[in-house]
């Protein structure tokens, strides 16, 4: 694909196994870019700050959840875990081949590793302290702040969903457990037994970076 003449990203740079396909249009990227401009305020990097700027963020109940996903060095497909505190266009493109769509020519395989690193990445927004499982407070914490925005749920009631869910989610990952076993929380294979079935190649896109492949963040 080409590039825009001011791209920091080399001419041909493999990005990554998931990153936009050799079909890519150079319009694409240069749409891309231009975006990336806008967020960076024309700097070579994006900080966490720059998405206060983002309208359809502003009341999003997992804002933070959703920003913080765009410094995760695992998204970032680094191999330490953690935060960095800025990215550059690389790493913006990086980030956004999780959300882009399903291509007509993909094969099985394909499409299963395709759907696996969606659903990472959404593992990841979960798993707030990255220590590989969504235990039921970190479970709790998303709950509550996807249900924040409902003045009639108190938090209490919030809390019971999440238990619930979480209960649920035992049930299909370890199956019936005995009176003192105790569920430690949902592992990466615990959460794709969960999704099995659900539709989230074409559920997971993100709408506020206003572009035509790309359209709503769940």
């Amino acid at each position: 694909w080409g590039c825009p003449q001011d791209c920091p990203v080399p001419r041909g740079a493999d990005l990554s196994p998931l990153s936009f396909p050799p079909t890519v249009t150079s319009e694409q990227i240069e749409h891309l870019h231009r975006r990336f401009k806008q967020l960076s305020r024309d700097q070579l990097t994006i900080r966490k700050e720059n998405f206060d700027s983002i309208p359809d963020l502003e009341f999003n109940p997992i804002r933070g959840k959703i920003v913080h996903a765009f410094f995760d060095k695992r998204n970032l497909r680094q191999e330490s875990d953690g935060l960095v505190d800025e990215i550059n266009f690389e790493d913006f493109l990086t980030i956004m081949s999780y959300f882009r769509p399903i291509e007509m020519n993909m094969d099985e395989e394909q499409l299963d590793r395709f759907r696996k690193e969606k659903l990472k990445f959404l593992f990841h927004m979960y798993d707030s302290d990255h220590d590989g499982k969504i235990t039921l407070q970190e479970y709790r914490n998303v709950v509550e702040e996807l249900l924040s925005g409902n003045p009639h749920l108190e938090k209490d009631s919030a809390r019971s969903i999440a238990d619930g869910a979480m209960l649920e989610a035992a049930s299909i990952c370890v199956g019936q457990m005995g009176p003192d076993q105790v569920y430690e929380g949902i592992t990466f294979e615990d959460f794709l037994k969960m999704w099995q079935g659900i539709d989230i190649e074409t559920k997971m896109h993100v709408r506020f970076l206003n572009m035509e492949t790309i359209a709503h963040c769940y």
